[in-house]
């Protein structure tokens, strides 16, 4: 296994949050890190040692941006590909692989694949053309989720439709692009499992947290869920599967629906630390921030020890214009440095911990 020493410079592809946060985990490990993104200010070039502003398909300045890097992890999965095949070609380490990011990026190869490795999924079909649609929703009860097979995140890029409704406004609603289709899913409840691998197979998982969420993006996670053990067990399992079959190396997060009969089924993952998990950094003994910099750098893992029970929240878009009112007293403070407030958009997140729940 290669493992980096100490003081050495670990690179990560994106500049939004998730990158500030593993600046800010990697420090506190001894390293360095340098940011390449496309976005000038971007909020994580303002903590990282070094940055600089490219585009992802520059392989020029990529590749010189990586002369400078020991190991190169990303932390959004929208990175094209090839520019991680470049990296690879060239000799540079890359943690987690291109594997990774080529299933997480198409819905259609994502659930596939989670059924591939034997992880169950709501029932889905690939839609090429507006006639693809009648068929397998009138397979699926008449009710389904329309979403396209790329970029969509936060409830964007899909629309919900039934046998009903007009399709054609529903597909050019997402562009007449290839789609996929899902069942809708009558779940109780949504979970996620956050599990760090390590080059030689080792693992470590976070307790599970229970998730709700808002027009789409993640609004609350609380941890512990408490569901039956084997439901989570069956979880666990899943993302355990799902980690080896990828090779993965860092933190992966499963995003699953548990049924009233208590089934698990994969909704979908994101290869990369992840929002449902930033209580860890308050409430257990390493955060996954801290686990993602340990295997990108070739190190052993921590053990994800929870400390005590805890509750993240969402500040998005206005909220961060009234932190006063929305912030309970007792929660711990974390902001993004965004500087434009927008709809939607994730400006921070607090937590509450222990006795204050």
């Amino acid at each position: 296994m290669t493992s980096l020493s100490t003081g050495g410079t670990i690179g990560v592809l994106g500049g939004g949050q998730l990158g500030r946060m593993l600046c800010g985990a990697a420090a506190k490990l001894g390293f360095d890190t340098s940011i390449f993104s496309p976005e000038a200010d971007a909020p994580a070039m303002r903590v990282a040692s070094h940055s600089m502003v490219g585009a992802y398909e520059d392989f020029d300045a990529l590749l010189g941006w990586a002369e400078t890097c020991e190991a190169i992890t990303y932390e959004f999965e929208n990175v094209p590909t090839a520019s991680i095949a470049a990296l690879v070609d060239a000799g540079h380490i890359v943690r987690p692989g291109a594997k990774s990011l080529e299933v997480a990026q198409d819905r259609l190869i994502e659930k596939s694949f989670l059924q591939e490795c034997g992880i169950g999924t709501a029932d889905f079909a690939a839609i090429s053309q507006l006639g693809d649609i009648a068929a397998p929703l009138k397979r699926m009860g008449g009710q389904g989720l329309l979403k396209t097979r790329r970029d969509g995140y936060d409830g964007k890029g899909q629309v919900r439709v039934s046998a009903s409704d007009s399709f054609e406004a529903a597909f050019l609603s997402l562009g007449e692009q290839p789609c996929i289709l899902e069942s809708l899913v009558p779940f109780a409840c949504e979970i996620s499992v956050l599990v760090a691998r390590t080059l030689d197979g080792s693992t470590q998982t976070f307790d599970i947290p229970r998730n709700e969420h808002r027009d789409g993006i993640l609004a609350l996670s609380t941890v512990p869920s408490k569901l039956p053990f084997e439901v989570e067990f069956a979880a666990v399992e899943a993302a355990h599967k799902l980690a080896a079959a990828l090779d993965h190396v860092g933190v992966l997060a499963l995003e699953c629906f548990v049924l009233e009969d208590g089934t698990v089924l994969a909704n979908e993952f994101a290869p990369r630390v992840h929002n449902s998990g930033h209580w860890t950094v308050e409430a257990c003994q390493i955060s996954q921030f801290e686990q993602h910099i340990l295997a990108v750098a070739g190190w052993p893992l921590h053990t994800s020890y929870r400390l005590s029970d805890a509750q993240m929240g969402n500040l998005i878009g206005s909220d961060v214009l009234d932190l006063e009112n929305i912030v309970p007293r007792d929660a711990s403070l974390t902001l993004y440095g965004k500087r434009e407030v927008r709809s939607g958009r994730k400006m921070g997140h607090w937590v509450r911990v222990g006795a204050s729940l």
